[in-house]
């Protein structure tokens, strides 16, 4: 075997071994990654998870908002990636507990009994005012703790993302409730888009944090910010937190 043979053949050696290693990196790399992302869903591969969808408010029972369908298929892609299997129920449907399997329970409490009950539960500390008249400058506006979040028609919105599990290895709930469709959307956006920082803050811990949307007539759901994690005050009773 000539020098120049001898160079090529470990040459094509190299850029083999070189590149077997490259797509093992990479492959292990897009595993762990899919693993995390699946063990903060709660989603492993073949499994079932719930979809629990609002009524539009002033809608028939059956009527989704069409910002609520967009929030429906920013989250079903994330279950897609993660393997699993989606249930959709309407919120007067979902008459099941919680923890067996993984829900994403969308809208607020004026439109969807599911997450009253989920508030109720296990966010005791958050109260939607939505029984006030209209015209009211609190009407729509979200009590959390002492602090209140009013809602600025086409200007502020509000939106509560929290992730809830009741027992150590129970599948998680992710509440998306805000003060409207456009908020509930921009929620599940947020969600799709960081939920690896948010695994790398909570790992698999309940948490409940505040988002504001920004003047929606002009950008819709796509300007939010964190606005404040308010885990503690959210899971501690009104009545305790005065």
């Amino acid at each position: 075997m000539t020098d120049d043979v001898r160079n090529i053949v470990l040459g094509v050696i190299a850029t083999a071994l070189s590149g077997g290693f490259g797509w093992f990196s990479r492959t292990y790399l897009w595993r762990r990654a899919l693993r995390r992302k699946q063990a903060f869903f709660g989603l492993p591969t073949g499994s079932d998870c719930l979809f629990v969808v609002n009524r539009q408010m002033g809608g028939t029972d059956a009527s989704l908002h069409r910002n609520d369908a967009f929030a429906l298929l920013e989250i079903s892609a994330l279950i897609k990636d993660c393997g699993a299997n989606v249930q959709i129920v309407t919120h007067d449907t979902a008459r099941q507990g919680f923890g067996e399997r993984a829900e994403f329970c969308v809208g607020g409490p004026a439109s969807n009994t599911r997450t009253t009950a989920h508030l109720s539960s296990m966010l005791p500390g958050v109260q939607f005012d939505v029984g006030l008249e209209t015209g009211h400058p609190d009407r729509g506006s979200i009590r959390i703790g002492e602090e209140r979040y009013r809602w600025e028609k086409g200007m502020v919105e509000h939106v509560l993302l929290a992730r809830l599990t009741t027992d150590q290895g129970s599948r998680p709930v992710f509440l998306l409730s805000g003060q409207t469709a456009n908020s509930n959307q921009a929620a599940a956006r947020y969600l799709a888009k960081h939920h690896q920082r948010l695994a790398r803050k909570y790992g698999g811990s309940s948490f409940c944090i505040l988002l504001k949307v920004i003047n929606s007539d002009a950008y819709g759901p796509d300007v939010t910010e964190l606005l404040a994690d308010v885990t503690g005050p959210a899971r501690t009773p009104a009545a305790a937190a005065v």
